[in-house]
């Protein structure tokens, strides 16, 4: 087990992480919800704390009371095991609990779980924290990306920071690792160290000879696919992304803009010029698949991927990978609303590796699974050649 004090300390720090990512925010930005992919920050700030109310506190603190006996139902996101809760698409309007409330709230939820973990826990409840813990973290994800999505939609492009670092350029030229054929070894250890059940069992796949570039898809290689007419050529296309780009207009990646004859991006920092050197971001699995195919290659396997990753460097982007959302050989959902974290989801959603610059710190690693449907692009999505 993992000290205690040890517990305590990734759990504050989580916390209050997750509270700093909101500092640069004007209190309207709280309650914005554009698309029904992108939730209000301020649920986000409700539903990890429900998190720990719901799944730790309620059940395994003696004489707890609850905050508030509604807040369950507005802050539970997808577990039908424990009740009813506002529909996705309603967050937005949510104008009370007010933000000020969810913050009391929050330092409510705060100072009893530190109470709760002064106290010692079992093995069990820790492997609960530590899943809340990287709860809250895949949630400091999704607030920087929704935040983006919000000011990135608003006309004015309003800045959130400049002290993210959005676009690190790769500045390097392109070399293709050469993989032989082969039996790997893929998927979690299982060691001891934190995992989610997605990546587990390790099994062994086979591996037929294959070359992966050490370097990501510039946006510069891939404006030369948009003047190229890539996105008017549909042999390059799926059947479904050829609908999806003529039904919605797609003819860029997200957040780029032409004004003028020349291109921009909306970044963290407001609207900015296109950083041609850095890696492309915020493409579709189409998008991707599409430029794939205009190179003459295509996208890596999540299992070619992960055998070949200690070979370059990766965590800028989540990349896209060919592989569908499957269990691995022995997987097991766990009973209750706990097993709806990762299994419900495998159908119809491809993987994505890696981990991108909104991924918080100490919280991915080279098994971690992603997983998204195929035309959401509001993460920072990119992708890495194979042939």
């Amino acid at each position: 087990m993992i000290a205690t004090d040890t517990l305590k300390h990734l759990f504050l720090e989580t916390r209050q992480h997750t509270e700093n990512l909101c500092k640069p925010l004007e209190i309207e930005d709280y309650v914005v919800q554009p698309i029904v992919d992108v939730s209000p920050p301020k649920w986000h700030l409700g539903h990890t704390s429900w998190f720990f109310e719901e799944f730790l506190l309620k059940p395994y603190k003696p004489n707890y009371k609850i905050f508030h006996e509604d807040f369950a139902f507005v802050f539970n996101s997808y577990y039908e095991n424990v009740g009813k809760r506002v529909l996705r698409t309603d967050r937005g309007n949510l104008s009370r609990p007010t933000v000020p409330q969810i913050y009391e709230y929050r330092h409510y939820i705060t100072n009893e779980m530190k109470g709760f973990l002064s106290n010692g826990i079992s093995k069990e409840i820790e492997g609960i924290l530590l899943i809340g813990i990287h709860h809250e973290k895949q949630h400091q994800e999704l607030l920087v990306t929704d935040i983006k999505y919000i000011l990135g939609n608003n006309p004015l492009f309003p800045k959130y920071t400049d002290s993210f670092l959005e676009n690190p350029v790769q500045d390097f030229p392109q070399e293709w690792i050469e993989m032989e054929e082969g039996i790997y070894e893929i998927g979690h250890e299982n060691n001891g160290e934190f995992c989610y059940d997605n990546e587990l069992n390790r099994h062994k796949v086979y591996l037929q000879n294959y070359m992966i570039s050490d370097k990501l898809v510039t946006n510069s290689e891939y404006l030369e696919f948009i003047n190229d007419g890539g996105y008017k050529n549909f042999n390059l296309w799926h059947a479904e992304a050829w609908d999806w780009i003529n039904t919605n207009n797609i003819s860029q990646p997200m957040y780029w803009h032409k004004i003028d004859g020349e291109w921009y991006h909306y970044t963290l920092q407001g609207l900015k010029k296109l950083n041609h050197d850095a890696p492309l971001s915020h493409i579709s699995f189409y998008e991707a698949f599409a430029y794939a195919q205009w190179k003459g290659c295509r996208l890596p396997t999540e299992f070619e991927w992960e055998a070949a990753q200690d070979k370059f460097d990766w965590g800028s982007r989540w990349e896209w990978t060919e592989s569908a959302y499957l269990p691995y050989p022995g997987y097991i959902k766990a009973p209750g609303a706990i097993g709806e974290y990762n299994g419900k989801f495998m159908v119809n959603q491809k993987v994505l590796r890696g981990g991108s610059v909104a991924t918080p710190a100490n919280h991915t690693r080279p098994t971690y699974r992603n997983f998204f449907q195929t035309n959401l692009r509001w993460q920072f999505t990119g992708l890495r050649l194979a042939r």
